[in-house]
């Protein structure tokens, strides 16, 4: 099956709602109305000074392409089930190639950045060999730009093996679908004769009860949680 480019998909998320040209507008009116209120603390959160999840970019100089709101990220993480976290809590080394867009980036902005962030599998954070990982650096305002991408492309098989885990409902009906499955296969000896649709569906209530009882004591062993919970936890257990 085909490979999954996260950067295709990102800007596919993005291109739902905006233009690159609104996007980049959005964002210069929002760091002007920000400018207008209060000068000076937009400088200190720029320049880093308070801890701030931004930096100095010339706006004129940004690809468009490249820049992606939190909750394009969010999503894409909920959908693949991603982490979206630091860059120091990477495990292994960044490319040389992305170090030299890093110079490159400050060079033409005149700027150092910070507060880098990395899209990846939560293994990516742990162990080595990591799975399409993206670099970003924040621009502020909930905004980021991605500075580059790395490694191999998601298998498409990651998006239907996590379907489940984006919240409850796909949990609900993954557990249903499944009761529905192992209903159909059971031979008619263990069903009391063939299975008519009421006693089918009353089967499939008791398997999907099962089931469901069973997925609950896995997450709870394990200390999962869905998606839309983990996206930017920084602890393993989740």
């Amino acid at each position: 099956m085909k490979k999954i480019d996260l950067k295709v998909k990102l800007r596919q998320q993005r291109d739902k709602f905006t233009s690159g040209e609104e996007l980049l507008q959005d964002i210069k009116d929002l760091l002007q109305e920000d400018d207008a209120k209060d000068q000076e603390i937009l400088q200190e959160i720029i320049h880093g000074e308070i801890g701030s999840d931004s930096n100095q970019f010339d706006l004129d100089l940004l690809a468009t392409e490249n820049i992606f709101h939190e909750d394009q990220i969010k999503r894409i993480c909920i959908i693949y089930r991603l982490r979206f976290l630091e860059s120091r809590l990477f495990k292994d080394e960044l490319p040389y190639e992305a170090i030299s867009k890093i110079k490159q980036l400050q060079k033409e902005h005149k700027t150092t950045l910070n507060q880098f962030r990395i899209l990846a599998p939560a293994k990516a954070f742990r162990l080595k060999n990591a799975d399409d990982p993206l670099l970003f650096a924040p621009i502020g305002n909930g905004y980021y730009y991605l500075i580059h991408k790395w490694g191999n492309d998601l298998s498409m098989f990651r998006k239907i093996r996590v379907w489940p885990y984006r919240g409850l409902g796909n949990m609900a009906v993954f557990i249903f679908l499944i009761s529905l499955i192992f209903v159909a296969l059971v031979p008619e000896r263990f069903t009391n004769g063939p299975l008519t649709p009421p006693k089918f569906l009353f089967f499939a209530f008791i398997m999907a009860q099962w089931f469901g009882g069973f997925m609950l004591f896995f997450m709870i062993k394990k200390g999962k949680n869905f998606s839309g919970a983990v996206w930017k936890s920084k602890f393993i257990n989740a």
